[in-house]
């Protein structure tokens, strides 16, 4: 007598991943390039959102290297995420996490390596304009997080959360 074998399930936790880098890919699209729109609009920056610049050394339009290291970026977030509190303290860390995480690698390691200045030379402009940005896709992933919690409970989306009052 043969049995069928139900069908393998996806490891909630490789699930929960999975949507983090979703919301972090999806937040630079949105949250990220939002922002950087708005500061084009006002006159603060002269670089346009959604640019297809190819980067180097792969030749990836930067908007797609962006989305994909937001992506990263985002799973990263996922390992401090469950010790956040819950409230308005949640949404700050999201932001906080984003303006200095992303910020600080950027400018101490990924401006360096491509040949540019340390922190972009410490131009305050240039150094609020990546806070700004990257908090903007800090708040926008943990914001796309909680509603993918809301639209697929069950997926996953406790895996490894602590509650923290």
């Amino acid at each position: 007598m043969v049995h069928a074998q139900p069908a393998p399930r996806a490891r909630p936790d490789l699930v929960r991943l999975a949507v983090w880098f979703a919301a972090g890919f999806l937040s630079v699209l949105v949250f990220h390039q939002g922002m950087v729109a708005l500061l084009h609009a006002t006159g603060a920056v002269s670089n346009a959102p959604f640019s297809m610049r190819p980067t180097r050394p792969l030749g990836i339009p930067q908007m797609w290297s962006l989305a994909f290291w937001g992506g990263v970026w985002a799973i990263a977030l996922s390992w401090v995420e469950p010790r956040f509190p819950r409230g308005t303290a949640y949404w700050v860390l999201g932001l906080l996490f984003g303006a200095i995480g992303p910020s600080l690698v950027a400018w101490f390691v990924v401006l360096p390596l491509k040949g540019g200045a340390v922190a972009a030379g410490w131009q305050v402009s240039r150094l609020a304009v990546g806070l700004a940005v990257n908090g903007a896709w800090g708040l926008g992933c943990v914001l796309l997080f909680r509603l993918a919690g809301t639209a697929l409970p069950g997926i996953a989306m406790t895996a490894g959360r602590r509650e923290t009052r």
